[in-house]
């Protein structure tokens, strides 16, 4: 895994926030139960990212989360810096603290073009870039469970 458990709470919870399409709060419990989370651990993740900034709360009946900016200006790199920090991405790879660019360790090269890549990907990646993938995935996989004609049934 390149990220935390709580990152990837995080994202499966921005994700499903991008996809209500009328703006509004969505309480913590509506999101756990549809993603499969543990509403006590999402509340606390969420509640910190709206510290951070990136998410608006709102108490009450019709309280809850929203994106604070449109899902295409959050990037999956927004989060994990959010919830995980960046050091892990800067340190050595086997966890030797004189390993650097002048003084490499025997797996430098290869952690740091990989670790490039993790944050290419991360920085490059939006919650909507996401949230269009599961959908376009849900509308795959809905039109492979419809149930096929026969040869006898198309010609009627």
């Amino acid at each position: 895994m390149i990220y935390s458990r709580s990152s990837e709470y995080a994202i499966r919870a921005f994700v499903h926030l991008a996809q209500v399409t009328d703006a509004k709060y969505v309480m913590v419990k509506q999101i756990a139960e549809q993603e499969g989370i543990p509403a006590h651990f999402l509340a606390k993740i969420l509640q910190q990212l709206a510290r951070k900034g990136l998410l608006r709360s709102s108490k009450g009946p019709t309280g809850g989360f929203c994106l604070r900016q449109s899902a295409e200006d959050i990037t999956l790199f927004s989060i994990v810096e959010a919830l995980d920090g960046m050091t892990d991405y800067e340190k050595c790879i086997s966890g030797l603290s004189e390993c650097s660019d002048e003084a490499p360790c025997g797996m430098h090269d290869s952690w740091k073009e990989l670790r490039l890549r993790i944050l290419d990907y991360l920085e490059g990646t939006s919650i909507a870039d996401l949230a269009r993938a599961l959908d376009d995935k849900r509308k795959l996989l809905a039109k492979a469970k419809k149930p096929r004609k026969s040869a006898a049934a198309r010609k009627n």
